[in-house]
């Protein structure tokens, strides 16, 4: 799926060849009763709200496709991606040295879905989407997770926003003993979007949820899902 250049509001909703199909999914659509941290989202649990440990010491090495309940994860977008700059990256990280890929099989981006799908709608197209869509960086060191974190959600809020991202709503910080997620919505193309930059003193990544029936993922439910997503992907 691609974005019409030519015309920054228009997103075009087609078929991927690797598992999006445009239409109405087989297994048919949500239903609009369900709130989306009940079904596809992966559960209504609230982030674990803590103090961020010292450094353990831990280091990674690879990325990997996680288990996640409720969710079907592979590597990847998915098939589904906005273009013209507009998907969600990790940038203002140049002062962290990331390690460098030996060539081994590292998932730096990780799409999951739900059951039912969930299914964008925009004029006479729609497509399935991701319920989050994940970008990971694995650094040598990351001396202090907040303040990188801080310094790479600003820089890269802030290039979204150049692209055409619009923020609405205040950010919000959640902090557990080994993570620290900072997320905030935004509107991308008219769809409703969350999304959660995150930092540890290891790794560094962001997640753009992609709206149910047409709303937001409610950030706690958004940064619950992260914090389960990176205790999933990382391996030492």
């Amino acid at each position: 799926m691609t974005r019409l250049r030519t015309v920054v509001a228009a997103v075009v909703l087609m078929s991927a060849a690797a598992g999006c199909g445009s239409g109405e999914p087989a297994d048919g659509t949500r239903q609009a009763d369900k709130p989306p941290a009940e079904s596809s989202a992966g559960g209504t649990g609230r982030p674990k709200t803590e103090k961020l440990a010292a450094d353990p010491g831990t280091r990674y090495t690879t990325v990997v496709v996680p288990a996640m309940e409720e969710l079907v994860c592979d590597e990847g977008d998915g098939g589904f991606h906005f273009g013209s700059d507009l998907d969600m990256t990790v940038t203002g990280d140049d002062g962290l040295k990331e390690i460098e890929d030996d060539g081994g099989d590292v998932a730096d981006e990780v799409s999951c879905f739900g059951s039912p799908r969930n299914v964008l709608r925009k004029g006479t197209m729609s497509a399935s989407a991701p319920v989050f869509t994940a970008r990971t960086h694995l650094y040598e060191n990351v001396p202090d997770p907040t303040a990188s974190l801080n310094r790479v959600f600003d820089a890269s809020m802030n290039l979204a926003k150049d692209y055409g991202r619009n923020l609405t709503g205040a950010p919000k910080t959640v902090t557990s003993s080994s993570l620290v997620v900072r997320c905030r919505q935004n509107v991308t193309d008219t769809f409703p979007m969350t999304t959660c930059l995150w930092a540890n003193y290891g790794a560094v990544g962001v997640l753009d949820f992609f709206p149910f029936d047409d709303q937001y993922i409610p950030i706690d439910s958004a940064a619950s899902l992260t914090q389960d997503f990176v205790a999933g992907a990382l391996k030492k």
